[in-house]
């Protein structure tokens, strides 16, 4: 392929595409868990930049926005306030590398298949056509996702919605020293049960009164 006749677009894919690839590596080999993060956030970001060439204009701010702007911001600054032992995390490190290269190997001639094939060739997949002026990104993903893939979207939030629960209760698992309330006897506790009334008598204190002779006469 010539240099010369590489379009401006197809040149801003490929450099996107290999800071990337670049960035996913620094994820995975930063000794330093911020950044790790950090190069996280580059990867998205130029993630971003391949939907916006891809004139999906929708999902491009999505993962600057949500990805970017709150999930990886939250993540540094768990990672900035918990005390990490990293030497503690490469422990191991030696004994599943090669695992971990098999794995690797695997993935790699798998995508290497799936792309080298007929049906992801740049002859079968052409550039996207220019959208019309009045065209819109997200009414056409509204309609994608209520119509052809309303179940995949349902099924999606029912996963999300599962995982959501199961984090909240593994934070109540009981530990030595801490306090915890249990849900269902909050429900089951009766309104007597809150309130409970004692009839108690009476007491009047004493009233000690002077007398003429100096005495004192004390008075119930």
């Amino acid at each position: 392929m010539n240099l010369t006749e590489l379009s401006f677009p197809t040149l801003c894919f490929y450099l996107c595409a290999a800071i990337t690839v670049a960035a996913a590596l620094g994820v995975i080999t930063a000794k330093n868990p911020v950044h790790a993060v950090l190069s996280l956030v580059l990867a998205f970001f130029s993630s971003g930049m391949i939907w916006l060439l891809l004139q999906a204009e929708f999902l491009a701010i999505s993962i600057v926005l949500i990805y970017i702007g709150v999930v990886m911001v939250l993540f540094l600054f768990v990672v900035m306030m918990v005390d990490i032992n990293a030497a503690r995390l490469r422990d191991g490190f030696w004994r599943y590398l090669p695992v971990g290269l098999v794995v690797a190997g695997v993935m790699v001639a798998e995508m290497a298949l799936v792309l080298n094939g007929r049906y992801f060739g740049l002859a079968a997949v052409p550039a996207p056509e220019p959208a019309a002026a009045d065209f819109s990104n997200v009414k056409m993903l509204a309609h994608l996702l209520y119509t052809e893939y309303a179940y995949a979207f349902e099924l999606a939030a029912l996963i999300l919605t599962v995982g959501l629960i199961a984090a909240v209760m593994l934070t109540f698992n009981k530990r030595v020293g801490s306090k915890r309330v249990d849900p269902a006897d909050q429900v089951a506790v009766k309104a007597r049960d809150r309130l409970v009334m004692h009839s108690i008598p009476a007491e009047k204190e004493p009233v000690v009164e002077p007398v003429t002779d100096g005495s004192a006469e004390v008075r119930s």
